[in-house]
């Protein structure tokens, strides 16, 4: 297994009986760039088993945190969900993926858009020093279905803010903005409905997306992809890759396993 390190899973929080997220060590050797991904998983019968995830926490940090959804006949997160301080787990040598700031071409606003674990490459993302240079707002808009799948809200609403280096930046340009469609919030709808409606820009005080002034990335269910994607092109947005920086980019590498 020399494409992949063995870490040791340092902490672990359940937010709900489908969510939860969890920190390992990290080898010096492994190098990111928010926004993206790697393989990690668990040795099962002398093989890995492994999936894709994000990589929550930004790349200046000496951990690393990862976001998972528990599938209970998973082949994987049903034994992921049962990490305990101490666990081994491997870790991909290589990151990837398109959520990163490289492949979008210049903008005034950045539209991070999520639902469920989708959030995770954001999260690294609100914390990278170069998002705030390049946009004068940043606009994170985590989609769920109940109120307590909101993961991270206390970070990013409190805890954030009061960064030491970054605190006055998050203060002045990003806009965290849950909502869900199940019950009761002060932010109801799908993130395409809020974005054809313009409710979502009457609410956080912004145009309506525009190929112009803004920036997409892209993360989540693979029904609310597609129909993003078709909003955003009807609009003139171009998709951006590694080769070729555009309009929005979208991650398509992660399935529920």
């Amino acid at each position: 297994m020399s494409n992949f390190n063995e870490e040791r899973v340092v902490s672990v929080h359940h937010w709900t009986d489908t969510l939860f997220s969890f920190k390992t060590t990290r080898n010096p050797t492994f190098r990111f760039k928010n926004g993206q991904f790697t393989m990690i998983g668990i040795p099962v019968d002398g093989k890995p088993l492994l999936r894709a995830y994000s990589v929550v926490s930004p790349n200046y940090e000496d951990g690393l945190e990862f976001f998972s959804i528990k599938v209970q006949n998973g082949p994987l997160t049903s034994r992921l969900q049962h990490l305990k301080e101490g666990d081994p787990v491997i870790v991909g040598r290589k990151a990837t993926g398109t959520l990163v700031l490289d492949n979008l071409k210049s903008g005034r606003n950045l539209y991070l858009l999520g639902t469920g674990t989708g959030l995770a490459p954001f999260l690294s993302l609100i914390r990278d020093p170069e998002t705030y240079e390049r946009f004068e707002k940043v606009v994170l808009l985590h989609g769920c279905r109940q109120v307590a799948e909101l993961a991270y809200g206390e970070m990013i609403t409190q805890e954030l803010p009061q960064d030491e280096f970054l605190g006055e930046e998050i203060r002045g340009k990003l806009i965290y903005y849950p909502t869900v469609t199940r019950e009761p919030f002060r932010n109801r709808g799908r993130i395409t409905d809020l974005i054809v409606s313009n409710k979502l820009g009457e609410d956080i005080g912004l145009p309506p997306l525009s190929v112009e002034h803004d920036r997409v990335m892209l993360c989540g269910s693979p029904l609310m992809l597609a129909d993003l994607k078709v909003i955003l092109e009807e609009r003139g947005f171009v998709e951006g890759n590694h080769g070729e920086p555009g309009d929005y980019v979208i991650e398509k590498a992660f399935v529920e396993k």
